[in-house]
């Protein structure tokens, strides 16, 4: 209960100003839930907490001690002082004071939705902001000074809000923290009641309802889960493929079989989209910011590509280019490209149907031997980047990855070694619910099976259990060879695979999806929709089947042996030429012809299903449940404000009887009586007698029946004279009575 000092609980009183501290630790701890998080997966977990720590004790003792100005000067001192050190660890950032246009933008960047993951340094930014994040709401709730405090923590949390880094949850308890330093700040102030409580709750419900249905920022950051039926996007339905700078892991996947691409090239290859380097236990981000296009260069060994993509679908957000693309072809086509950070390309504006690009690439063709001589002598930012994994993630992944290669002595050997693990004891599905935790590690020790998504998150972060540098990458497989030198690519053929990073070879690519399990799957799709007569999933040629290289046989006779040999050119390019033990070449599994993986779409049971209709029920996810448990409490407490909660219990408890013992039924019919009464006419006055009371309203026409109920209560309250019949009777009377029935049974 509420009392003039606080609230009280029990022989307890809490003061409202220990709550409005209290309520100032919610909202910095939902800002620092983002920054722990970040560090967790980009940094350093154990600095951040002893600065957060330092700043809490260091604002309590300032606190006593400290104007408010100077204490404002030691918290932009050390917000100023943390970003100075982050800039001065990004490449070009030494001279931040030369560097305040690109600043600018960058801040611009991120309060319009780039998310704080996408930054290349997070991990150092996260420290460097956390201690003002901490000193500035902390000192000033100690000051008594609850609104300012309030607007510090916000604008921290605001912040997170706006980069799409602090999730629903983590939204809603800040929003109460700061609530709760508004409200009860104030009653520390002035006075007031707990019971005042309930309209700034309604309030913060219909911020947070509204925040989560109307888009704050124009141009903001859209939902991380890629299209999976709309016409735009480089897949469209059914398509992993996306430009988006994360890639969330789903559960079953739908995947397509309409054409996206024709590709006509002197060799089929894996078309490679985007790379991912940021692993977070559950989702890939892509750091660094894309580039005007110019040309690059690669590093030892390769052969060329030449390529034409033509677009076969409405639009698409990606340029697919066998890896290394170094150079594309016209001046027109260049202006509409731009390279990211990592060496992809992708178009400046969505190319459409018809539209078409040519490129040139040189691919990796290091022997195994090559290979296992490489070393491990990688570049420190690659090795930086690239072997990271999240803080959190469960020690007995590395301690399975050290077992499956302990045979193994290179890099090369590790990641074949985990590479045919992966191939050998998990079975490729496309119906798998996604796990609560780190992806790879429940893929590893949790699911037996999953798609490719799932298989080629496990094998980069077990690559990097080992100081492997490793990436996840997107694209398509070959897709279906039509003729010597054409391609066709459907949605279906999206796919994610792995690139292990050798020094002097450059990244090179391994495949853990089993081939021939995928192409099955997904072969099948295709004659599925063939048979319903699903329009787009076939072009010119496609429908004949897989073209295959003609062979050529010549045939020797002597007079006591036959000798035939054939020969036929080979289908593809490949990385590698044999692995160890006689598998295959490096991670290329263009053996096989067909269709390959993908990964977008929401969840759908039945994406090969194969009949089966009905329609599946989707549970709603965990923020609809969030906020449609918001928009009920918030419908209860302005219902509970405006009287609606007791007008609809009084109105059900007076038309309404169960039933009792005799003594009790009479009673409570009496009671109803009375406030039926008082509803109609007036209230029962103090001192008057149900007897008094009934015989003043004679005169606005109660009849017998109200008379006949108040002389049984009087019996049964005064006399104890009472029996079922006497009880049925009066509870009958008064259902009558507030029914609006006459006597004799009509309707009044």
């Amino acid at each position: 209960m509420s009392t003039a000092r606080g609230f009280a609980i029990g022989d307890v009183t809490i003061p409202y100003q220990g709550l409005a501290i209290a309520s100032t630790a919610v909202l910095i701890g939902s800002s620092l839930k983002v920054l722990y998080d970040i560090t967790n997966i980009a940094g350093d977990t154990d600095t951040l907490l002893l600065l957060v720590a330092g700043a809490f004790i260091g604002a309590t003792l300032l606190a006593r001690v400290v104007p408010e100005w100077v204490a404002c000067g030691i918290g932009a001192l050390l917000l100023a002082g943390g970003m100075f050190g982050y800039y001065t660890t990004i490449p070009g950032g030494v001279d931040v004071f030369s560097q305040t246009g690109h600043i600018a933008a960058d801040n611009i960047a991120l309060l319009t939705g780039l998310s704080i993951l996408e930054m290349r340094k997070v991990g150092t930014w996260a420290l460097g902001v956390a201690p003002a994040t901490v000193f500035v709401p902390w000192y000033l709730v100690f000051r008594r000074r609850y609104m300012l405090a309030a607007a510090a923590g916000g604008a921290a949390l605001g912040f997170f809000v706006l980069t799409g880094d602090a999730g629903s949850f983590v939204t809603l308890i800040g929003m109460l923290g700061a609530l709760g330093i508004v409200a009860f700040g104030t009653m520390a102030r002035y006075g007031g009641t707990v019971g005042q409580i309930d309209v700034l709750v309604v309030a913060l419900i219909v911020m947070v309802l509204l925040s989560a249905t109307m888009s704050v920022v124009p141009g903001g950051r859209a939902s991380p889960i890629l299209p999976s039926q709309s016409g735009g996007g480089s897949g469209g339905s059914g398509g992993l493929i996306s430009n988006s700078a994360q890639l969330s892991i789903q559960g079953s996947i739908e995947l397509s079989p309409k054409v996206q691409y024709t590709v006509t090239a002197n060799h089929g290859s894996y078309w490679k989209v985007a790379s991912y380097d940021r692993y977070t236990g559950n989702d890939w981000i892509r750091t660094g910011k894309s580039q005007s296009y110019h040309s690059q260069s690669s590093l030892g060994q390769s052969y060329t590509v030449r390529q034409t993509f033509t677009v076969e679908t409405n639009q698409v957000d990606a340029m697919p280019a066998a890896w290394k693309p170094i150079k594309v072809i016209g001046s027109q086509q260049q202006s509409n490209t731009r390279i990211s950070s990592a060496g992809s390309l992708s178009p400046t504006q969505p190319l459409t149907n018809g539209s078409s690009y040519s490129v040139v690439s040189e691919v990796p063709s290091a022997s195994p031997s090559g290979l296992n001589k490489a070393g491990t002598a990688y570049p420190s930012d690659i090795e930086d980047q690239y072997t990271r994994l999240p803080g959190s993630t469960p020690q007995r992944l590395t301690t399975k990855t050290d077992e499956i290669t302990a045979d193994a002595k290179t890099p090369y050997q590790k990641a074949t070694a985990i590479e045919q693990w992966l191939e050998e004891n998990k079975e490729y599905s496309l119906h798998v619910k996604r796990p609560d935790g780190n992806i790879a590690d429940s893929f590893v020790f949790d699911m037996e099976k999953g798609y490719c998504v799932y298989y080629a998150t496990a094998m980069t972060a077990m690559l990097r259990t080992q100081g492997i540098p490793a990436r996840f990458v997107t694209g398509y497989t070959e897709g279906q060879r039509t003729d010597e030198d054409t391609w066709v690519v459907r949605g279906l053929d999206s796919h994610a695979w792995v690139e292990v990073y050798f020094p002097d070879t450059g990244w090179v690519r391994f495949d853990p999806t089993p081939s021939t399990q995928r192409s099955n799957a997904e072969q099948q799709i295709v004659d599925e929709a063939r048979q319903n007569g699903k329009s787009g999933v076939d072009t010119e040629g496609s429908q004949n089947g897989t073209w295959t290289p003609e062979t050529t046989t010549t045939t020797t006779t002597s007079d006591t042996t036959t000798t035939t040999t054939t020969t036929s050119s080979p289908e593809n390019g490949s990385n590698v030429s044999t692995g160890p033990n006689g598998r295959g070449n490096v991670g290329d599994k263009l053996g096989t012809s067909g269709p390959t993986t993908t990964t977008t779409t929401t969840t759908n049971a039945s994406a090969l299903g194969g009949g089966g209709g009905g329609i599946p029920i989707e549970l709603p996810s965990k923020s609809q449940s969030l906020y449609g448990g918001l928009l009920f409490v918030g419908l209860l407490l302005t219902a509970r404000r405006m009287g609606l909660i007791e007008w609809a219990y009084r109105t059900v408890w007076m038309r309404w009887q169960p039933r009792e013992d005799p003594g009790t039924d009479v009673e409570r019919a009496f009671d109803r009586l009375e406030y039926y009464l008082s509803r109609k006419h007036r209230k029962r006055r103090p001192g008057e007698t149900p007897r008094e009371y009934l015989a003043s309203l004679s005169h606005v026409g109660i009849d017998e029946r109200a008379r006949r109920v108040g002389s049984l209560y009087e019996r049964a309250q005064y006399a104890g004279e009472v029996t079922r019949e006497n009880a049925d009777e009066a509870v009958s009377l008064v259902n009558e009575i507030v029914r609006g029935s006459t006597p004799d049974g009509t309707s009044g």
